[in-house]
């Protein structure tokens, strides 16, 4: 059975990774045991550093291990790991376009329990503002699988954001990552609803209750940055409009990615997204969502906004 977590799929694989290439080093800024770097600092200790709290510091570091050869990734909660450490990821790491792969564990409202100060609902823009960094956010365990070899792969400064909680794959495991293409994961004729992480979950679920009133495409926009323009244009130009959904400010993230695409087409859109406020505790990860409004019902209360004009 294919891992359903994203940050058990991503430790996973950076594990495999580090086996085959020894120039892959992971660092961790004291949180190794959430974000899943443990598994290569049990196995692999000598492809592992443990920084401390100390996330700028790590930053630093993994651009210095970049000048030698080495394949850094650094890895802390989101909030943490391109929060903490913005100024050094910019001047450090973006500035030089460096070879150094940033993990931001438990993003968007994931860490349901621990409240704003752990949640990151902005991580989105600023990353994606940030000259040279492609920002990757895969709608599944699968899927965080299959980018983290992408990365590894491939040249360039890059940001993966990372869900804490299971649940189902709706991508196909063992698939290929699909770099900067906008994917259909279900045909529809009426609104198109471009989403990503577990919002892509959501957003099947949204085009399920409306069936048989309200025909719903939806496209699993996985990298964010770069965003493929004309595949966006394609998909929201034969539909009466668009939803963007993610577990994110409406204000930076994907909802603006693509409002920034469709500038020159004339398109109705709506945002189901975080609106301008910070997180909260809660008891489970379904109650933050529905908080925030980042549920099925949004998505769909959303869809029918555009579809009646």
């Amino acid at each position: 059975m294919a891992e359903t977590n994203q940050r058990s799929a991503y430790g996973a694989t950076l594990l495999e990774l580090c086996r085959e290439d020894r120039n892959i080093v992971v660092l961790d800024a004291d949180l190794g045991g959430s974000t899943m770097g443990k598994m290569v600092e049990q196995a692999l200790p000598e492809q592992h550093i443990e920084m401390g709290i100390a996330e700028a510091n790590m930053a630093s570091v993994a651009g210095g291990l970049s000048r030698v050869g080495k394949i850094p990734f650094i890895n802390s909660f989101a909030v943490f790991a391109a929060g903490r450490a913005y100024d050094q990821i910019r001047q450090s790491i973006a500035i030089g376009k460096l070879n150094v792969k940033i993990c931001g564990s438990s993003a968007g409202c994931s860490d349901f329990g621990d409240g704003a100060t752990h949640q990151a609902i902005d991580d989105i823009a600023y990353m994606r503002a940030i000259p040279h960094m492609t920002v990757i956010v895969p709608a599944d365990a699968n899927e965080a699988a299959a980018a983290t070899r992408f990365m590894a792969a491939n040249p360039g400064t890059m940001y993966l954001r990372l869900n804490r909680n299971s649940y189902e794959n709706i991508t196909e495991e063992g698939a290929p990552f699909r770099f900067n293409e906008p994917t259909v994961v279900r045909e529809g004729t009426d609104v198109t609803v471009f989403a990503c992480g577990v919002m892509v979950s959501k957003a099947l679920e949204a085009a399920e209750k409306l069936q048989g009133r309200i025909s719903v495409r939806v496209v699993n926009v996985s990298t964010v940055k770069p965003l493929n323009r004309e595949k966006i244009m394609a998909l929201a130009g034969d539909v009466r409009g668009v939803v963007t959904a993610e577990e994110h400010s409406i204000i930076g993230g994907l909802g603006g990615a693509v409002a920034e695409a469709l500038r020159r087409q004339p398109t109705p859109m709506e945002f189901v997204g975080v609106n301008d406020e910070f997180g909260s505790s809660a008891h489970s990860y379904d109650e933050i969502l529905n908080y925030m409004g980042l549920t099925a019902d949004h998505i769909a209360e959303a869809v029918e906004s555009i579809y009646n004009g």
